[in-house]
C-alpha cells in the first residue's frame, strides 16, 4: 500500500534510480488517485499508480504491456519497499482507444525521478477521468470521493460529461451519467 505522497515519491525515486543503474529510461503519463496524490490534490492510501501511456517523441503509446525492463524494475522496487508487485500498472491504457480530453498533452505536469520521467494529468483532465470511473463503478466508489475532493465546477462537470460520452455513447451510460451529475448539483446536462 502506498500510504501517501511521500510513499509514492519514494517508490518513484527508487524506480528511477534503479532504471538508471540498469541503463533504461522511461517517460510515463499518470492518471488516477496516485497521480492526484503526487499533485497534492488528494491524500489517501492507494494500492497502485495508474499509467495511461508511455510517451515517446511527444506521442502517447499504450502502456500495456509495460516494457519488460520496466516490469522487472517495478517488481524489484515492490520487493524492496514491500509494495504490491503491480504497484505501477498500465490498467487504464484502454482510454487511448478514444480521444483524450482536448488539450490533454499540453496540460501535463512533468516530474523527473532519475531515469524516470512522469507526466501527471491536470486537475481538469482528472475530473473527466474520475467522472467516467465514478459512473462506471457507482456512487459508492472511491472515484466519487476523489471527484468531490477535486471540487469541480458545474462547467467542468458538463465538459467532463461530454468527454465521457465519447467513450461510452450507450443510453444506459447516459442515464447513469445524468444521475451522477445530479448528485453533484448539475441538472442541466443534455
Amino acid at each position: 500500500m502506498l500510504d501517501g505522497r511521500d510513499a509514492l515519491t519514494l517508490a518513484l525515486s527508487t524506480l528511477g534510480e534503479l532504471l538508471g543503474e540498469r541503463g533504461h529510461a522511461y517517460d510515463l503519463v499518470l492518471i488516477g488517485g496516485g497521480a492526484l496524490m503526487l499533485s497534492g490534490l488528494i491524500e489517501r492510501p492507494t494500492k497502485d499508480l495508474d499509467v495511461l501511456a508511455r510517451m515517446e517523441l511527444d506521442n502517447l503509446l499504450p502502456a500495456e504491456p509495460l516494457p519488460e525492463p520496466l516490469q522487472v524494475a517495478v517488481r524489484d522496487v515492490a520487493e524492496v519497499l514491500d509494495l504490491d508487485p503491480g504497484w505501477l500498472n498500465g490498467g487504464p491504457t484502454a482510454l487511448l482507444d478514444q480521444p483524450l480530453p482536448s488539450g490533454f498533452q499540453e496540460r501535463l505536469e512533468t516530474r523527473t525521478f532519475g531515469a524516470l520521467t512522469v507526466r501527471i494529468a491536470s486537475r481538469v483532465d482528472q475530473v473527466a477521468f474520475k467522472l467516467f470511473a465514478a459512473v462506471d463503478q457507482g456512487p459508492h466508489s472511491k472515484h466519487v470521493s476523489d471527484l468531490r475532493k477535486l471540487a469541480p465546477t458545474s462547467a467542468e462537470l458538463v465538459a467532463a460529461a461530454r468527454w465521457c460520452r465519447t467513450h461510452d455513447p450507450s443510453e444506459g451510460f447516459r442515464e447513469t451519467l445524468v444521475e451522477a451529475l445530479r448528485a453533484f448539483g448539475v441538472d442541466d446536462y443534455a
